[in-house]
């Protein structure tokens, strides 16, 4: 009687089997279950955005003369503006919590300032409708309240919640500026494994893995001279990206004045690949790190690499998302399509607008 031949193992294959994932600037792993994409969906079917909003609406509260829920009145302004958040998360002055009265009823001092920044006056415009001039404008004002901000702060956040499925509250083109007297969370852990990365391999953890991305070009969505877009090896959500400058710079303010150019380039590439993706205007959160500034700025932070995040949430259209519950909450984070899938999806997709494909030569460059 003949033996039976031992089975041989199945080769392993990333879009196939599931896996997990390191993600060394979170210290932590992410469950890849790409087979997933596969099952059929009958749960919650988003609403699309809207595209009809109004150039300029005297009851929005973002636009040139509007009044806002205080009583101010903007100005009629035509580029950027900034003004202090009317219901600010964070305030100067708030007083000091009285002494801990137990290991496991702490409290501590929360105090910063909050800014709200119109990118620009017109409503029914988003980033990537924006000139790259615009856009520029946009960055070298973010750079100067980063500076201004980070001569007290340590931390000063800029993040752009875009569209309602991500918690913005006013169609209009617009971020905000929280500053505060700690390093939040996100911050201190990143703070932590970049330090324990350059003190181990000698090299900032983000410029070599910028540059290991170059090489292997698997998840390289765009590059220009100065700025590269990956999806990360360890990204969470579908389409999530980072975007990181070519060189060694640990912090916004510290960008050349053609590594702005480069930019405002790259992101407007970026953002219309994203509202390509499903014929919307795709909503997303992003947001800066780096460098803390305040008490750190006389600090050595080099193992700091300036790095901007885009966490987008939908996943197989423009009304079907990704949701982040159950074993995300109570396990750790799981995604359904491998960045490698969705680096080549994003990076297939047109860089012309979808609302200029029509128009012939487009006003907008």
């Amino acid at each position: 009687m003949e033996s039976a031949e031992p089975e041989t193992a199945a080769a392993f294959h990333p879009s196939e089997h599931q896996h997990v994932r390191y993600n060394p600037l979170r210290d932590e792993w992410v469950l890849v279950s790409a087979h997933r994409m596969r099952r059929p969906w009958q749960g919650q079917v988003e609403k699309p955005p809207e595209e009809n909003i109004p150039r300029c609406d005297p009851g929005n509260p973002l636009c040139p003369g509007a009044k806002r829920a205080g009583g101010e009145v903007n100005p009629e302004y035509s580029g950027t503006f900034v003004f202090e958040n009317d219901f600010p998360a964070l305030q100067p002055d708030a007083p000091e919590p009285g002494p801990s009265e137990h290991p496991l009823l702490q409290a501590k001092s929360a105090q910063g300032i909050c800014q709200v920044m119109c990118f620009h006056p017109w409503s029914d415009i988003t980033l990537p409708l924006m000139s790259t001039q615009e856009i520029r404008v946009v960055i070298d004002k973010w750079a100067e309240i980063m500076e201004d901000l980070g001569a007290t702060y340590p931390w000063v956040q800029i993040f752009e919640n875009k569209g309602a499925m991500m918690g913005c509250s006013n169609p209009h083109p617009h971020c905000q500026i929280w500053a505060s007297n700690f390093l939040p969370n996100e911050a201190q852990i990143e703070d932590r494994t970049q330090r324990g990365y350059l003190g181990e391999h000698g090299v900032p953890m983000l410029l070599e893995y910028g540059r290991l991305e170059e090489k292997r070009r698997e998840r390289v969505v765009l590059d220009n001279e100065h700025w590269l877009v990956v999806v990360p090896y360890w990204a969470v959500w579908p389409f999530q990206t980072l975007l990181l400058p070519r060189r060694h710079v640990t912090r916004l303010q510290d960008l050349s004045d053609a590594e702005r150019d480069s930019l405002a380039s790259i992101m407007k590439r970026l953002l219309c690949k994203y509202d390509n993706l499903f014929d919307i205007s795709f909503p997303y959160s992003m947001g800066w790190h780096g460098a803390p500034t305040g008490s750190h700025l006389s600090d050595d932070c080099s193992h700091w690499q300036l790095h901007a995040h885009y966490f987008p949430p939908l996943l197989r259209s423009a009304t079907v998302r990704k949701f982040m519950v159950g074993y995300e909450m109570l396990a750790q984070a799981q995604r359904d399509l491998t960045a490698e899938q969705a680096a080549e999806r994003l990076r297939c997709l047109p860089e012309e607008h979808y609302k200029l494909r029509d128009l012939g030569a487009s006003s907008v460059k």
